[in-house]
């Protein structure tokens, strides 16, 4: 009888539960999907995952990170455009009444990518595919959207709604001033923060890569577009990347193409220079992770595929053996969208001042509030609406005048006699903008993930976490050969050794050494210490590679330096091989 395999995802999940990554959330109680547990590995993996990044990204570039509620006022998601935008269709079976994300459904039920569909179209393929229910096989309701955003209100004041953030950028781009002023108003700055983000996902049913609630990594990368030159592009320059820009996907190819960065930007699939190096950087992050560059693409979103707020948007996509191509990060190029909106609905001043090298005279045409009007119609709210005005730009006034016959200032309409419009030269010492924005975006739940699933191999008759070194959530481990003999009370003065020296240290005198090791191997730790019989009589102990299974006596005094550069290097214990990609056969 022929027994069907189990798949990677299977097996990853099975050794996550049983050695501590993760797994599912509120589990005895049956569980909700959606939801994730990290175990205490899984927890320190992904807080080595988040200090990678930050050390990629943002450490090494003099960027900054802050902190955000993670409640946010209705008002906000309203100036962003997310109370109109982020939603999904949905689906739901008239027989078993389960809900899906219509695009996911199409996907796995007839192959179809769907993710631009309107309701009309999903509608029309349902029944010209004659999609049922994957679950029971029952009919399918009509398509509808679904908010993807948790809202609740702020204390017992039912107007007071708000909206648990889907993402973290709303912070940032709120407090960009602020923080633009703490860092003496340099440009171009960028602002990070990692947090938890939530998303009321209609039918998550992908474990960890898909969940209602997870560690959102993201910066804000605010520069003056006038400026948009990158000063690090020649680094990455040469870089090899595997791209599928709009240019080829509308020409019906799927098949990404190999080009240097540089091409990239010539070749116009890449709009600006940050988003190239940012993309790059993204790219060696990934392969830090574990993850071969053969498995990444970059894919263009088509401009009904991508968020409301972007121009450019490409998904960093790794290759997964269950669900095949799936987005890591996004880079999205937000341009002033963001700003541009919060000035608009909160009226305050987010531009930055730019000082000229020498004055300039120019003629501009400025729209002026008509006193006479202002006053008597809005009363209590005419400074508000006059601040409104000064901070809109003329062209957006003047058009919506000219083409609706009023203009919308926050919750005030302003008619032609409310406004007048006048050319004037104006000596200006510098000029204000708006800053532009590049926006990279990571899932850390996702990432580790990924990792483990790359990082796992079966080696003879054991499983081997290949994690790389700096990822591995127990970096060493202690062993006595026997708990006697006053071996255990060695091993023990070495474990408390390395752990007081800043190790993570895991201590096991349980079963053969054999046993130990092939422990040790399935969660990925590096190196194990072994204390032995010559242990009592040299002051050494034995050092096991788990990349190559070697092993190296080394002297007890020595043992935290060798560690030390081991664990940062790699490839400090020449005694032991060479370091290889994966375990021995």
């Amino acid at each position: 009888m022929y027994l069907a395999q189990p798949d990677k995802y299977e097996m990853v999940a099975d050794l996550a539960r049983r050695r501590g990554f993760f797994w599912p959330s509120f589990e005895i109680y049956g569980g909700v999907s959606g939801f994730l547990d990290l175990g205490p590995l899984g927890t320190v993996m992904k807080r080595r995952i988040i200090d990678k990044w930050l050390d990629t990204f943002i450490r090494r570039h003099g960027f900054v990170e802050i902190s955000t509620p993670v409640i946010t006022p209705e008002r906000i998601f309203q100036a962003s455009g997310h109370v109109d935008h982020f939603k999904d269709s949905m689906v739901g079976c008239l027989n078993c009444k389960r809900r899906f994300k219509a695009d996911h459904l199409l996907k796995e039920a007839a192959g179809i990518q769907a993710e631009a569909f309107s309701l009309e179209e999903i509608e029309q393929t349902i029944k010209e595919k004659q999609i049922r229910c994957v679950e029971c096989g029952g009919e399918l309701s009509k398509p509808e959207y679904f908010s993807t955003m948790f809202r609740t209100t702020i204390g017992p004041y039912s107007e007071a709604v708000a909206y648990a953030r889907p993402e973290a950028a709303q912070g940032m781009f709120i407090d960009f001033k602020r923080v633009y002023e703490t860092q003496r108003e340099r440009m171009p700055i960028a602002i990070a923060q990692i947090g938890t983000a939530l998303r009321n996902e209609i039918s998550p049913r992908q474990g960890p890569i898909r969940l209602r609630e997870f560690t959102i990594m993201e910066f804000e990368f605010f520069y003056d577009p006038a400026e948009p030159t990158c000063p690090y592009i020649n680094e990455v320059a040469g870089t090899e990347i595997r791209i599928l820009p709009l240019q080829l996907r509308n020409k019906g190819t799927e098949e990404p193409v190999t080009v240097t960065v540089r091409q990239a930007l010539d070749e116009k699939y890449i709009v600006s220079e940050w988003s190239a190096y940012f993309m790059a950087l993204s790219q060696q992050f990934m392969s830090d992770l574990g993850i071969p560059i053969t498995k990444q693409r970059f894919h263009e979103k088509r401009p009904n595929e991508r968020a409301h707020y972007s121009s450019q948007t490409y998904d960093h996509e790794v290759w997964l053996n269950r669900w095949g191509w799936i987005e890591m990060a996004g880079h999205a190029n937000r341009t002033d969208y963001d700003i541009s909106s919060h000035i608009k609905d909160s009226g305050s001043d987010l531009t930055v001042f730019k000082k000229h090298d020498e004055p300039v005279v120019r003629k501009v045409r400025l729209v002026r509030p008509v006193d006479s009007t202002i006053g008597p119609t809005f009363k209590g709210d005419a400074a508000r609406v006059r601040q409104l005005l000064e901070n809109a730009k003329t062209e957006d006034v003047e058009k919506a005048i000219k083409e609706k016959g009023f203009y919308v200032a926050d919750r005030f309409k302003l008619l032609p006699g409310h406004v007048k419009f006048e050319w004037t030269e104006v000596k200006e010492s510098g000029r204000r903008f708006v800053p532009e924005v590049i926006e990279p975006s990571y899932g850390a739940e996702r990432l580790m993930y990924a990792v483990l699933e790359y990082a796992y191999m079966q080696v003879k008759d054991r499983v081997v976490l290949n994690i790389p070194v700096d990822l591995s959530p127990v970096q060493v481990s202690v062993f006595p050969l026997m708990a006697k003999d006053g071996l255990g009370e060695k091993a023990r003065a070495i474990c408390e050794m390395l752990r007081l020296a800043g190790f993570d240290v895991d201590y096991d005198e349980s079963g053969t050494i054999g046993r130990r090791y092939a422990r040790a191997d399935e969660i990925g730790v590096p190196v194990a210490v072994t204390v032995d019989y010559e242990t009592p009589k040299d002051d050494t102990v034995t050092l096991r590679d788990r990349a190559t299974w070697n092993q190296v006596r080394t002297p007890v005094t020595s043992l935290v330096d060798r560690l030390s550069i081991f664990l940062k290097k790699r490839c400090a214990f020449p005694e032991l091989g060479v370091p290889v990609d994966v375990a021995p056969s």
